[in-house]
């Protein structure tokens, strides 16, 4: 059995394998390579941030989410299908190395942002 996502080096896993597929995506990986400029290290120690903040309640994360991709979403549309194969890269991802309640907990978030967004936008 899979452990459950228990600590930053497990989140840590987590995004970097997540944006190793993004990086590479053929569907939503232009955003990061054409849209905009990503400063790699500075994007992911933000990303873990966030999500220990979601699973462990940290506070470290400093940031706006929807304001972040309502720019993006002005240089380029996003749609549904965006994020619809984000969620599918994340949850791979997830499912990769993890099972559990975290790992759901993760999962079940990743969709709420998503679906948030996809109606704010």
């Amino acid at each position: 059995m899979k452990p459950d996502i228990s600590t930053r080096e497990d989140i840590r896993l987590l995004v970097h394998q997540f944006y190793d597929q993004v990086k590479t995506d053929s569907r939503i990986g232009f955003f990061f390579s054409e849209v905009v400029t990503i400063d790699w290290d500075k994007h992911l120690e933000k990303m873990c941030a966030f999500w220990e903040n979601v699973l462990f309640f940290t506070g470290e994360y400093e940031g706006n989410p929807l304001e972040t991709h309502r720019r993006l979403n002005q240089v380029s549309t996003t749609r549904p299908e965006h994020f619809q194969r984000w969620m599918q890269l994340f949850d791979a991802a997830v499912d990769e190395h993890f099972s559990g309640p975290n790992a759901d907990k993760v999962k079940q978030h990743s969709k709420a942002i998503a679906a948030v967004m996809m109606q704010k936008m």
